[in-house]
């Protein structure tokens, strides 16, 4: 299933991978309010298709955006709240780029953003929840995985490089503690620095769908982009012998995972 907005490839496993800002669609109104900067849509979670192509031994649903994050963010509380309290971010409708630069040139209003949620983020949210019910409705549970990355360095958000895998289970709340822990063993063994929960515990999305209680374990995984492209400016080009120990490691970490959500499951049958 596709949409202007959302892909959907529905998958025979109870893995469910978002994909909310591989994106860099505009459409026409968005780009013309944009300003030159804002239209090089630099944010992009890039190549996230590309790079998750190993996963296709796990039979995956994927849910895909084809919009960029700038039209509307789909990671982020739909109510505006921010994720992260007395931390620098970006918005439900980003105003900036990660490092601060403006992006407009005319900012949306309160009624475009009312226009872009109902255009655009239902309709993502829409898709993605309906299937994390079938995978569930199947399988009797569902692993949600969250699919990101960003520049290893931005000031503005966090000190220093950041590590290359950011594994968030919103401190442990979006996953039982088993999934979690098996994430986390797995992770450790991969040559890649790492962290739990660190700077990114997991955006809107992981909190929203991560419900253990519910059989429903969400993990978010936040990927430095230096550890997949050539270089972490444009023309971001995906570097595939740069990309292949990464993908070898995101492959055990996600096998661990959903082995100790089968495990679970198979201890309630």
């Amino acid at each position: 299933m596709s949409t202007d907005v959302v892909t959907v490839t529905r998958g025979a496993s109870p893995l469910v991978l978002s994909m909310p800002h591989p994106g860099t669609g505009l459409p026409a109104e968005v780009a013309a309010a944009l300003n030159e900067r804002g239209r090089l849509v630099e944010d992009t979670d890039w190549h996230m298709r590309q790079l998750y192509g190993f996963a296709e031994r796990f039979q995956p649903t994927i849910v895909e955006a084809q919009l960029s994050r700038f039209v509307i963010d789909l990671n982020r509380d739909p109510s505006g709240v921010s994720l992260y309290p007395g931390q620098a971010t970006t918005e439900l409708a980003p105003t900036t780029t990660f490092d601060g630069a403006p992006i407009w040139q005319t900012p949306p209003d309160a009624a475009e953003i009312e226009r872009r949620k109902a255009a655009y983020f239902r309709p993502y949210h829409a898709a993605l929840a309906a299937e994390i019910e079938r995978v569930k409705a199947e399988h009797g549970y569902c692993v949600l995985w969250d699919c990101h990355s960003i520049k290893s360095v931005v000031p503005r958000l966090f000190p220093g490089t950041l590590p290359t895998l950011n594994l968030g289970s919103n401190s442990g709340a979006s996953c039982a503690p088993g999934v979690e822990a098996a994430a986390i063993t797995a992770m450790a063994g991969q040559p890649f620095t790492q962290i739990a929960n660190g700077r990114f515990k997991g955006g809107w999305i992981t909190r929203h769908y991560g419900r253990p209680s519910a059989l429903v374990h969400a993990l978010q995984m936040e990927i430095a982009l230096s550890a997949y492209l050539t270089e972490e400016t444009a023309p971001w080009a995906f570097d595939a012998p740069k990309a292949a120990l990464l993908q070898d490691a995101l492959a055990a970490i996600i096998e661990a995972a959903l082995g100790s959500a089968a495990a679970l499951e198979r201890s309630r049958s």
